[in-house]
């Protein structure tokens, strides 16, 4: 049976009860917010004996109140037996090489053969609970078909952590990718793009708003107005003139931040189905590089380095993960036609 949780409310409390229990409850509990508003819709939280179901009561310095936070229940996602690419794994996080064409997180049109379901099969039993599931905390994604390196957490208090610093835009993130043409800090046309500036060092700087496209709904779109703010820097890695191998690090990880802005700057991402268009390349990459790049299967996006502070240890943890084949046999290609 789950032991409450005691919360003694401080001096000059929130005027409602789920900010001010979200400010006073032990840090060790790891509850956030959210969780505690469910918490008390459920009648989990209560004063005096007697359950506060709304989450805008009142409160006041000294109130007392218990917190019962029921076991981690079971998922309904079926864990299944998929092969992982495992780079680091302890008590609270799991930090995983994702294939390309693997989706993150259950969806009505992929309700198996996710991530997630892969997590639960492999973690099993050491899934301490997260949010009050048995479940993986997903605190980042990346798109289904692009590879490479994604935290999962396996505690609450990961879970927790690692939001955070996701929030914080603390985490360094890199990702290579292959673009049409090579977008550089000399070229006028694309300096003289809102939002786009030099960093030192040849460094790329595009910031602006993403929203979802006007039309498309599947799409994103750059916009002058609205949206979410978005900072991408790029840095040419390799330039073979008619293509570039770019590492963008994310600044905040909107979604299919890097591939709309590298479209926006007018260097899409090679084998890109949505942003990319019809652009080829030229004869002067060579017939084995325009072959690849015309029939490469997904967009040329891997997500190669990620650092963090660990949660609960408090360690700085880095990983790298090396280019995919496909991604490696473009390089080839591009190299023996430059």
């Amino acid at each position: 049976m789950a032991v409450p949780i005691p919360v003694i409310i401080g001096p000059n409390p929130p005027a409602r009860l789920d900010k001010a229990l979200a400010r006073d409850v032990p840090e060790e509990a790891h509850l956030s917010r959210s969780r505690l508003a469910r918490l008390i819709a459920e009648g989990a939280v209560a004063r005096d004996g007697a359950a506060v179901t709304d989450q805008k009561a009142r409160v006041k310095e000294g109130d007392v109140f218990e917190i019962i936070v029921p076991d981690a229940a079971e998922v309904e996602t079926a864990p299944e037996d998929i092969p992982l690419d495992v780079v680091f794994e302890d008590a609270d996080l799991i930090v995983v090489n994702k294939p390309a064409g693997m989706v993150v997180h259950p969806a009505p049109g992929t309700p198996s053969g996710t991530l997630v379901n892969a997590l639960l099969y492999h973690c099993g039993a050491d899934l301490s609970g997260v949010g009050g599931e048995k479940r993986p905390g997903i605190v980042h994604r990346i798109d289904k078909d692009t590879s490479g390196l994604l935290v999962a957490a396996k505690s609450d208090a990961a879970h927790h952590g690692l939001a955070a610093q996701f929030e914080a835009h603390s985490v360094d993130r890199v990702y290579r990718a292959i673009t049409y043409g090579v977008p550089s800090v000399t070229d006028p046309r694309l300096m003289g793009l809102a939002g786009v500036s030099a960093d030192p060092g040849g460094v790329l700087r595009i910031q602006t708003h993403l929203a979802r496209h006007k039309t498309d709904r599947q799409k994103q779109a750059v916009v002058k107005s609205g949206g979410r703010h978005a900072v991408t820097r790029a840095k040419v890695i390799h330039d073979f003139s008619a293509a570039a191998v770019v590492a963008f690090r994310l600044e905040t990880g909107r979604t299919h931040q890097i591939r709309v802005h590298s479209a926006y700057i007018g260097h899409g991402l090679i084998g890109d189905p949505v942003y990319g268009g019809r652009r080829k390349l030229g004869k002067a990459a060579g017939e084995a590089a325009q072959s690849l790049a015309a029939d490469f299967p997904r967009q040329a996006l891997h997500a190669a380095r990620l650092g963090f502070e660990h949660p609960v240890t408090e360690a700085h943890l880095t990983f790298d993960a090396s280019d995919p084949d496909d991604f490696s046999q473009l390089l080839q290609a591009l190299r023996a036609g430059s």
